[in-house]
């Protein structure tokens, strides 16, 4: 537990020298550019506060099972914005004459920050109609299995049983019933377009097809929806 502990201490300390280090040469580039005053603190808190939302939106993206190709460019290009300040204070540069069009990109940083701050924030995580049906799918499978026969509901309701009863028929079991066809089951609109992004994603990073029963596992669906999802693919 102690050495768990320091590893933490030790991953903290030094995330906090870098943003430290990052944060200062973002200012004096800023600065540099022509963006005094409060303006220039302001630029390393964009450029870092743009990172970390781009790197956490990824990470839901592809813990969703959607797309992350949005997040990934948004969180390339504040990591493009940190590193270049790095390498522009580190001597390559004279920060007493800077190029006019370093200080166009400076200048147009709070427009293109707000642009990817936006398209984050209003990029869904997980679709809540996909969620909505397959919920129906399965409170419909509980609710036929679970309803009785009216009949059978009367007479218990009423507490009497028929003092002579006529004993009935019964047809003789089938020892190898027949499946229920899984082509009758309407799957939602939604969940077939959650299920085909999935498919596709674990083609590009398998390079095999996607196998329909590791996709309705990722789902949350029952194994009898197996045949269901592969009918879509």
């Amino acid at each position: 537990m102690r050495v768990f502990s320091a590893r933490v201490d030790a991953v903290i300390i030094q995330a906090v020298i870098a943003g430290a280090l990052s944060f200062s040469h973002l200012h004096d580039l800023a600065e540099a550019a022509g963006q005094g005053g409060w303006k220039a603190w302001a630029y390393p808190v964009s450029v870092d506060l743009l990172l970390v939302a781009a790197w956490r939106r990824m990470r839901e993206q592809q813990r969703s099972g959607l797309p992350s190709g949005g997040p990934r460019l948004w969180f390339l290009v504040a990591l493009a914005a940190s590193l270049g300040a790095n390498i522009a204070t580190a001597g390559l540069l004279d920060l007493a004459h800077v190029p006019a069009l370093l200080r166009v990109v400076v200048a147009g940083w709070p427009a293109v920050a707000f642009f990817g701050g936006t398209l984050l924030a209003h990029t869904p995580s997980a679709p809540d109609s996909v969620d909505r049906g397959a919920s129906a799918v399965s409170e419909t499978g509980d609710s036929a299995r679970s309803t009785p026969t009216p009949a059978l509901s009367e007479q218990a309701a009423s507490g009497t049983t028929d003092p002579d009863p006529i004993p009935a028929l019964e047809p003789a079991a089938d020892p190898d019933p027949a499946p229920v066809p899984t082509s009758n089951i309407h799957l939602p609109p939604a969940l077939v377009d959650r299920a085909k992004a999935l498919a596709r994603e674990l083609h590009s990073s398998t390079g095999e097809p996607a196998d329909p029963d590791t996709i309705r596992a990722r789902l949350g669906l029952p194994a009898s929806m197996t045949s269901a999802i592969a009918a879509h693919l």
